[in-house]
């Protein structure tokens, strides 16, 4: 970065619901973000909306120390972009891809017994506890057959469902405090050197349609 070489560059993404989302981070705060909500044509916009947000953090793609990426859960399809394509930038610039769960991302900066909240289909939502105990393992379940033991005292519930998880416990529902790609950035950099594994997706639930009804497609080493 023109005479700035001790910044910290993390370029982070996410595709895994209806929306495409970038986020340019320093080491120090956001210097760049994008959010459009799209329901199809995910993949035609993420690579320029990514460029895009280069250009306007003043940065590119050789500035760049690591990439995070949203790993679900979340729409199949859209997984599956957002994981392949941090791969696939991960190794051409030889940088660690760093994956991160949109559970701990919806979660991020928020204190006391929370559960994150997201949107899932058929009246469902994917949830994992934060602070609570006993904990909520990261899971899918169906609205109606939430334990009334998750409604503790003073639980928070957060996220695109939050409304709808709190008002089965009794719970204050309240939005992330960041972007989901905002998000991404900002936990990635805090793992980034630690020799993370590749991202793979977080399947919660088998997908809608798929090759083999065995097991979701894999993707290559």
């Amino acid at each position: 970065m023109d005479g700035d070489n001790a910044r910290t560059m993390i370029l982070g993404f996410d595709t895994s619901s209806a929306h495409v989302g970038a986020a340019l981070f320093d080491g120090k705060g956001i210097v760049a973000a994008a959010h459009e909500e799209m329901a199809r044509g995910q993949a035609e916009r993420l690579m320029p909306m990514l460029e895009e947000v280069l250009t306007k953090g003043g940065a590119t793609w050789k500035d760049l120390d690591a990439i995070g990426v949203g790993i679900g859960p979340g729409n199949f399809t859209g997984v599956r972009l957002s994981v392949g394509a941090a791969r696939g930038l991960a190794l051409s610039l030889n940088i660690p891809a760093v994956g991160v769960s949109l559970l701990e991302a919806a979660a991020l900066d928020m204190t006391g017994p929370v559960l994150s909240c997201l949107g899932a289909p058929r009246d469902q939502a994917y949830v994992q506890s934060h602070a609570m105990t006993p904990p909520v393992h990261a899971q899918l379940i169906a609205l109606s057959e939430m334990p009334t033991t998750w409604a503790q005292s003073g639980l928070t519930c957060v996220g695109p469902a939050a409304a709808q998880v709190a008002e089965q416990l009794a719970a204050n529902a309240v939005p992330a405090r960041h972007a989901p790609a905002e998000a991404v950035a900002r936990i990635a950099a805090t793992g980034w050197q630690d020799a993370p594994p590749r991202p793979a997706p977080l399947y919660l639930k088998p997908a809608d349609a798929a090759p083999s009804r065995d097991a979701p497609p894999v993707i290559l080493e």
